[in-house]
């Protein structure tokens, strides 16, 4: 190969990771569900978007996720609890708050295209509560895990189409997001039947 080519490569492979977008997957603590999105994010979709994780008050990440991550070949023992200063200089093209709180603590960002976008997931630890063993407590994070990498294949298409939700769902990226995993809950290991 000459060194035109090879130049030629790097630069279309440079701009090619430029344009993905950047998401910000942002719950409360940057220790359960946002670690989750950003593993499956990096693991799966690493070629169409730039995933990072935060949280409004994080303390650090739980080993009960990084266990039902390494159960789905994804390792996130690596990554870090990490606050919105932490990532402050990053411009994010979305935000997706995985949380009630997160939501209502979101911080605007001004001057910024970021578009903030909630898609809820139940709270991993909170539902280990009122579990009675160590393998209910894994079947309510796995549980969660496997609704959250079917949101992450989805992107970023769920992101870019949300006003444009040929469902008509229309007013409410999130109510687009609910029909899309009540559609495929059933699909998903880990499914209690009623």
């Amino acid at each position: 190969m000459n060194r035109i080519g090879k130049t030629d490569f790097q630069k279309e492979s440079f701009m090619s990771v430029k344009s993905r977008p950047r998401i910000l997957f942002l719950c409360t603590g940057n220790s359960c569900r946002s670690q989750m999105a950003q593993g499956f994010a990096r693991h799966l979709k690493s070629d169409e978007i730039e995933a990072h994780s935060a949280g409004v008050a994080p303390k650090g990440v739980d080993p009960r996720a990084i266990e039902a991550m390494a159960e789905a070949g994804v390792d996130i023992s690596n990554q870090s609890s990490k606050s919105l200063d932490e990532i402050s200089q990053v411009e994010f093209d979305y935000v997706v708050t995985l949380c009630d709180n997160a939501q209502r603590t979101c911080p605007s960002f001004p001057g910024k295209k970021t578009k903030v976008v909630h898609v809820g997931f139940e709270d991993p630890p909170k539902l280990a509560a009122t579990a009675t063993g160590e393998e209910e407590i894994m079947g309510h994070y796995r549980r969660i895990r496997d609704k959250i990498r079917a949101f992450v294949e989805q992107l970023p298409k769920p992101l870019v189409r949300a006003p444009d939700d040929p469902l008509g769902h229309k007013s409410s990226f999130q109510s687009g997001m609910k029909a899309f995993l009540d559609q495929h809950s059933s699909e998903l290991p880990g499914k209690k039947e009623d």
